[in-house]
């Protein structure tokens, strides 16, 4: 049973600029930059039927624009108890419309709404036993973000075999953003029969 989510892929040359963000911060657990992405909507453990029905509605979704996404900030989410550090990415209309356009497709397949407001952001590290003071002189050391914007033009679909959070990450289908329906849409046909194989 995959566990899925939906998500923006990011570039390798974005990545890169990401990855020299890493290390020198005790209790994080790093990110491979091949695993970077910017979620959409969190899915979870699903059955066949269900990643049939995901795959399909998703499939179904409305013509949209490409995006541009900016990174603008390091932060780290969990407060008192820090659990991740993130880039955050600036929110737009069009990246909130996509959003929840999906949380509205998933409820339709019939998943419970997220109950978290969305925050969109790249997940650098997983954090375990790092404090407060730790998290923030971190930050600290590393400066600022400069603005690293990049253009997507289309989401995905991703599955982690090993249902624990940071990767490895497979692209199970794909869904274009930009021009009328083509290769893209004719991938995620083929992804749906194998990830419904592989979700039974």
């Amino acid at each position: 049973m995959p566990r899925l989510f939906t998500g923006l892929e990011i570039p390798a040359e974005i990545g890169a600029e990401l990855a020299l963000m890493r290390g020198g911060l005790s209790g994080a657990r790093w990110i491979d930059p091949a695993n970077y992405h910017v979620t959409l909507r969190f899915v979870g453990d699903v059955d066949r039927g269900t990643a049939r029905d995901i795959a399909t509605a998703l499939g179904e979704s409305r013509a949209r624009p490409a995006l541009t996404v900016t990174l603008d900030a390091l932060t780290a989410f969990g407060g008192s108890k820090p659990r991740a550090l993130v880039a955050r990415v600036v929110p737009n209309p069009e990246l909130t419309r996509l959003q929840a356009e999906q949380e509205r497709l998933m409820q339709r397949v019939g998943l419970d709404p997220e109950p978290r407001k969305y925050t969109p952001h790249v997940t650098l590290a997983r954090l375990r036993h790092a404090s407060p003071g730790d998290v923030a002189a971190g930050l600290a050391l590393r400066g600022l973000l400069r603005k690293l914007t990049f253009t997507a033009e289309r989401f995905v679909l991703y599955s982690a075999r090993d249902s624990v959070g940071g990767g490895p990450y497979v692209v199970e289908a794909t869904y274009p953003l930009a021009g009328p329906a083509g290769p893209g849409l004719e991938r995620t046909d083929r992804a749906d029969a194998d990830l419904c194989a592989r979700a039974g």
